[in-house]
């Protein structure tokens, strides 16, 4: 939950949007059912991606957003996309990770700051 709330802050939302996103998520999975190596909490891509969005459109845009990636991964799930993963090479996945923590520290900068 930490986690959810802080990347809530990065996308520009409330931090009860990301508890409320993290209790939605967790029940969906508790109903639907998981797999192994699937990620059901909160994703520090998704503030990433989702944080020029809040900015421009309000937090009224975060469902939408959020239904229409759900939807591209069900339909990238049906026609087997998800094997396209293993032809990435393992420094280009290294490399996205890393620059994905760079980005997540420097979004939290700000929040550290002194009122």
């Amino acid at each position: 939950a930490p986690e959810a709330l802080q990347f809530a802050l990065i996308a520009g939302a409330h931090p009860l949007v990301g508890l409320g996103s993290t209790l939605v998520v967790g029940a969906v999975c508790a109903i639907l059912g998981g797999r192994p190596g699937m990620v059901s909490g909160a994703s520090a891509t998704g503030a990433l991606v989702l944080a020029p969005l809040v900015r421009e459109h309000g937090s009224a845009a975060m469902p939408l957003a959020v239904a229409c990636a759900g939807l591209v991964q069900l339909l990238v799930g049906y026609l087997r996309g998800g094997r396209l993963v293993r032809m990435l090479p393992h420094p280009v996945v290294l490399g996205f990770v890393n620059g994905l923590a760079v980005k997540v520290i420097l979004a939290q900068v700000d929040h550290f700051q002194h009122p």
